[in-house]
């Protein structure tokens, strides 16, 4: 397992770098084909930790847990509900959520998400794992009233800041027996396991390269479990994935 941060020094350009304990060690090239790990090694706590990618596209999975199918008294999809955010939607950790002013209810979901490696298309879900470079964590920020308002989601999922990921990009774990959770305010809000995924991992990136190719960076956001909920102005609000890592934000 290893980790991949992208980060800044006092503001400069953003720069890749490969994580062990509290010590950054810089990377030269493009994580997504070929690098070297330099000697320059910086501490975690002198830089400022950014958006672990830049994704060209966020396919996101609507209801995806069983739980949280049993939450909303939906029936179980047949095949995976797709939606999309922007890349400008992408936000770093500690990054504030802005909330914005034609809505009245803005909600939390907690996610795994999973960070392509290459070029993806029309592939078997056998195939997925060679086609994965990670996973981070990842809030799909809702503006619930306008999603109900609309009808379709474009709107609801889609304003700048509603898509924290990070902090790092995490390789080589088992994406299907993983502790997902969210805390707001220090209060536990979601609770559950990626084994309550009712469309897994592989069959999510499957499923998706049939539709559209999946680039280097593309995000697949993975669905969220039961427990969804509000959030409001200077709440603080934490995705904790087991093996994965902490994403903590702030709204304002």
């Amino acid at each position: 397992m290893q980790k991949y941060a992208r980060f800044s020094i006092d503001s400069n350009l953003p720069l890749y770098g490969l994580v062990e304990n509290d010590v950054i060690g810089k990377i030269d090239g493009d994580i997504f084909s070929s690098f070297k790990i330099t000697k320059k090694k910086y501490s975690i706590k002198n830089v400022k930790i950014l958006s672990p990618c830049l994704p060209g596209k966020i396919v996101a999975v609507g209801l995806n847990y069983i739980d949280h199918a049993k939450e909303l008294g939906m029936k179980i999809p047949a095949e995976p509900v797709l939606f999309m955010k922007p890349s400008t939607s992408v936000i770093g950790p500690d990054d504030n959520i802005i909330y914005p002013k034609m809505s009245r209810r803005v909600d939390y979901e907690a996610e795994l998400a999973v960070i392509i490696k290459d070029k993806t298309k029309n592939i078997q879900p056998e195939e997925a794992h060679t086609h994965i470079f990670g996973y981070t964590c990842l809030n799909d920020v809702t503006a619930r009233d306008l999603q109900k308002k609309d009808g379709q989601w474009t709107r609801a999922k889609s304003f700048d800041t509603f898509c924290p990921i990070g902090p790092y990009i995490v390789t080589d774990i088992n994406p299907d027996n993983l502790k997902i959770a969210l805390f707001l305010n220090g209060q536990l809000k979601q609770s559950s396991s990626t084994s309550n995924l009712i469309f897994n991992v592989q069959k999510l990136v499957s499923f998706i390269s049939k539709v559209m190719t999946l680039f280097p960076g593309d995000i697949i956001a993975t669905g969220t479990p039961s427990g969804i909920g509000p959030l409001k102005c200077e709440d603080k609000v934490e995705v904790v994935i087991e093996k994965v890592g902490r994403l903590r934000n702030f709204v304002s």
